[in-house]
């Protein structure tokens, strides 16, 4: 007799316990997460469905007839975090929140809570990192108390989903996605499976409820969003919470808005009271001075469409190992050695080569866009002559590998910016554009120009020889 085939039902089928993803053969290597081992057997192959017209929930209408009134942002009560959102928080909207430990994401959303919260808005702020008791002595040293905000410490989905039955609330904030687990779902909690069931489960929610949601999510070593990649496009809003651990200064940028732009960046203070918005951060990247001090050299740096001035310092001294040091924080090593190449080359500072030089921002911004190119070059050019700059300057342009200083976008607004701070004198790009009233501005078109600002330089030494600054014009 002829062996019976196995059918398509009595075949083994094998799954991945990490992301989920299916074969009819067993792998040691899942080709979805790439992860070891964790391909199992887990019973007869799926078979293959097909899908029937079924009932719709509401007719489509035409486009214009769509009532928006429902969907109208609300404020966080965060002006800084608003900006960032489009306005507010969208009802049904869920927003993912992602950024290194200890960078201020549940300091921030706790004072989010609790001023979002009154008497016809409920929050839930779910927990699955800390205890009650935890978030509680947090938010006393914050100041987030209100009647309206309720906590819970929980890591099962089903019991998250329990208390948005009780309570009802109008946002949610969970704290983190990758703490709570589905029973329903094979693998630890924060696996890739586990993420996207507990996501998708959230989002199904805000949307039935109207319930606007921020998530928190944590990121790898090399700075990405963990888990898998699916979760950034089942979101509405993806925003990155940047900030050195060592400085004051904490950025909210926008990565995915599907309400807004994703140029808006917020920014904020984090002291020992909490996390304050900072309408004009500006003041934290400046040292007042009486004189100007050799060294150094303001530019203004768009984060978004936000300008900010900021100080770019640099100090030159004489090596004592036979290869020079070269150390930089908060600027790009790359820019900086680029701009080395060009002080050498073109703008005929050859001491430069021979001394160890260290670069870096003052108040923990980091400068990577070519716009600062400029002031990077004046700052290194004015430490190597040991001679300062005019007083009241800022440089704004980039520096190409032939020495010439090319346009940058937004010239106008760094110019506004700059006159708004008490700044006078500028060096830019040729055609700026419309000027403030009492700015003067010096057009260069290469470095050299640009270098004329500093003292006469003896072309044979290669030097900058001391002597009085020149204005600029």
């Amino acid at each position: 007799m002829a062996a019976r085939k196995t059918s398509a039902k009595d075949r083994p089928a094998y799954r991945c316990s990490e992301c989920g993803w299916q074969t009819a053969k067993w792998l040691g290597r899942c080709p979805e997460c790439h992860a070891w081992g964790t391909v199992d057997e887990v019973g007869g192959a799926p078979a293959v469905r097909t899908t029937a017209a079924g009932r719709v929930s509401a007719s489509a209408l035409p486009i214009g007839q769509v009532d928006s009134t429902q969907v109208a942002a609300r404020g966080t009560g965060v002006p800084e975090l608003d900006r960032v959102l489009g306005g507010g928080l969208v009802p049904g909207a869920v927003v993912l929140v992602a950024g290194e430990p200890g960078v201020g994401k549940s300091t921030l959303l706790l004072d989010v809570a609790a001023k979002a919260s009154d008497e016809s808005h409920r929050t839930l702020y779910v927990t699955g990192e800390e205890s009650s008791g935890q978030v509680r002595l947090r938010a006393d040293r914050i100041g987030a108390i209100g009647d309206h905000l309720y906590l819970a410490a929980e890591t099962d989905l089903s019991a998250v989903l329990a208390h948005l039955d009780e309570v009802k609330p109008s946002l949610l904030i969970m704290d983190s996605v990758q703490t709570v687990a589905s029973p329903e779902i094979d693998g630890a909690a924060g696996g890739v499976a586990q993420v996207r069931e507990v996501a998708a489960a959230l989002i199904r929610a805000s949307k039935d409820r109207g319930m606007s949601t921020l998530l928190v999510g944590h990121v790898t070593k090399d700075g990405s969003i963990a888990g898998p990649r699916l979760l950034e496009h089942l979101v509405d809003v993806v925003l990155h919470f940047e900030g050195d651990r060592h400085a004051r200064l904490r950025l909210v940028r926008g990565v995915k808005n599907r309400y807004g732009t994703t140029d808006e960046v917020g920014c904020f203070e984090l002291h020992d009271e909490g996390i304050t918005g900072l309408a004009d951060p500006s003041g934290l990247f400046l040292t007042r001075r009486a004189e100007p001090v050799p060294g150094t050299c303001l530019t203004v740096t768009l984060e978004g469409r936000r300008p900010l001035v900021a100080e770019v310092q640099a100090l030159t001294v004489d090596s004592q190992i036979p290869s020079p040091r070269r150390t930089t924080s908060g600027l790009e090593t790359s820019r900086v050695s680029m701009m080395l190449a060009v002080l050498e080359q073109r703008g005929r500072i050859s001491a430069l080569g021979k001394r160890d030089i260290y670069s870096a921002t003052v108040g923990g911004v980091k400068l990577s866009e070519p716009a600062a190119d400029l002031a990077v070059a004046l700052a290194l050019a004015s430490a190597a002559g040991d001679t300062p700059l005019p007083k009241n300057l800022v440089a704004v342009g980039e520096v190409g590998l032939a020495g010439e200083v090319r346009r940058v976008t937004g010239v106008q607004r760094r110019l506004a910016e700059a006159a708004r701070l008490g700044f006078t004198h500028a060096l830019v790009p040729v055609d700026p554009g419309r000027i403030p009233d009492g700015m003067r501005v010096r057009e260069v078109a290469d470095i050299g120009e640009a270098l004329a600002v500093l003292p006469a330089r003896s072309r044979a030494s290669g030097t900058l020889r001391p002597g009085p600054a020149t204005p600029a014009q």
